[in-house]
């Protein structure tokens, strides 16, 4: 089992950012250091249409870079409930530790939490009213929507398209 501590270390890790023991802590203590200390050594990933087409299936282009939704209870991650990380489908990016997934009853992974910075967020008018729509902060893929109707301790529901994700357990898990 990963803590959180262990997590975010590995996050930051994989992102290149350094840190002694001592000021990680004050980062992590500090949520809002931490998001920005995080998104400023986030180097975004820029890939032309076609580059995309190539990397990504047809159901997931649609998803990430044409902001498509998927049918709800059709992906797999629904049912996933082993410890890890799910990342961005699109860069391999770590969007959000297992322990924040719920079952939201919708039909879509649902998360009430996200590692901070790691997504970006913008408002979306698509079907008339306002909703707030989230980004992979490192390559512009869209994963979903995220309401004020979660659980606590966020009251948060990042809906997501598991389309948009892929699973990472954690070793002990595999």
């Amino acid at each position: 089992m990963v803590g959180r501590r262990s997590f975010l270390k590995l996050s930051l890790k994989l992102l290149g950012v350094s840190a002694g023991m001592a000021a990680f802590g004050n980062v992590l203590h500090a949520g809002k250091v931490f998001a920005a200390e995080v998104k400023a050594k986030i180097e975004r990933i820029t890939m032309t249409d076609e580059e995309w087409k190539k990397k990504l299936s047809s159901e997931q282009y649609d998803v990430l870079r044409e902001e498509g939704t998927e049918r709800a209870f059709t992906s797999p991650l629904n049912e996933e409930k082993r410890e890890g990380v799910f990342v961005c489908a699109g860069c391999d990016f770590p969007l959000f530790p297992a322990k924040f997934k719920y079952n939201s009853g919708t039909g879509w992974p649902s998360f009430y939490d996200v590692l901070p910075g790691h997504v970006e967020t913008r408002t979306d008018y698509k079907i008339g009213l306002p909703r707030t729509e989230y980004h992979c902060a490192k390559c512009g893929g869209h994963q979903g929507h995220v309401f004020e109707d979660g659980p606590d301790p966020t009251g948060l529901r990042y809906c997501n398209n598991g389309v948009a994700l892929k699973f990472v357990p954690d070793k002990g898990d595999i």
